[in-house]
Parts: structure tokens; sequence; C-alpha cells
């Protein structure tokens, strides 16, 4: 009896770990600029974007995959979907494997993430975890109300 005690007790502590651990999965989080402060609390580090194809004409999101990432795949599927409703949305995927140095310079960590950058290159958004394309929709769309009334 002691044993399906301790049995269940520790299914229940891996449940919860395990929903602790995922429960920010997926939630597009928005990059507060005054947030992004230097190592030394000056000015903000801003990493170099030049070399990741982003759009001069409007919102771009970028998200890091891998071959063998197997949720990378629906990150994929939704961001089409969410660039083709939209349009004037660039995608921009870029494998880990094959950059490391820009998954280092926007401290990702794990796969599948998803950044959003807006015309003039600054990171407005982050999300790790298979993103919705309604939570990609509501990120998206004042980026390119900002485009139109300032472009």
């Amino acid at each position: 009896m002691l044993v399906c005690v301790a049995i269940v007790a520790a299914l229940a502590l891996a449940t919860l770990v395990g929903w602790l651990l995922t429960r920010r999965s997926g939630n597009v989080r928005e990059i507060q600029p005054d947030s992004a402060r230097g190592a030394l609390g000056g000015a903000p580090d801003i990493p170099y974007t030049e070399d990741l194809g982003l759009s001069r004409t409007g919102p771009t999101v970028v998200h890091f995959s891998a071959p063998w990432c197997g949720p990378c795949d629906r990150v994929r599927r939704v961001v089409d979907q969410v660039c083709d409703d939209l349009g004037d949305v660039a995608h921009v995927e870029i494998d880990l494997d094959t950059n490391p140095a820009a998954g280092r310079r926007f401290s990702v960590l794990s796969l599948p993430t998803t950044l959003i950058f807006d015309v003039d290159g600054r990171q407005r958004y982050r999300a790790s975890g298979v993103p919705k394309a309604a939570d990609l929709r509501s990120a998206l769309q004042p980026l390119l109300l900002d485009r139109h009334v300032i472009g």
C-alpha cells in the first residue's frame, strides 16, 4: 500500500513540475525596450540583425528551428498561415545547427523559438514553443498599422 501511495505522489509531483515548466510555452511576449539594458545598465544591447534577412518594408517573423525539431514544423505552418493572411509580413527561418551564432545573439535556449521584428529591425516580441496563430496576428497587426501610419 505504501508503494502505491509513493507512486501516486511521484506522478502527481511530476505532473505539477511538467505543467510549471511548460505553462508559458507558445505565449507571445512583448519585449520591453527599457528592459533590454546593457550589461552595465547603460544603453541597450541591440543584437546585430543585418544578416537575418529582415524585411525593410514591414515586420518580419524569424523562427529558429533544426531538422531534428518536431514542433518546428508546426511553427512553420502557423507562421506561413499568418503571414499569408496578413500580407506584408516576411517570414525567415534560421536553422540553429547551421547558424548557431544567430541563436547565441538572441539567447535562443530551446527550439522552436520565434521572434518578431518591426520594420526598423527592433525585436518586439518573442515566443518559445509553438505560438497560436491568433497570438501572432495580435502581435503583428499593430506593427503593420504603425508602418502604414509612419510610412
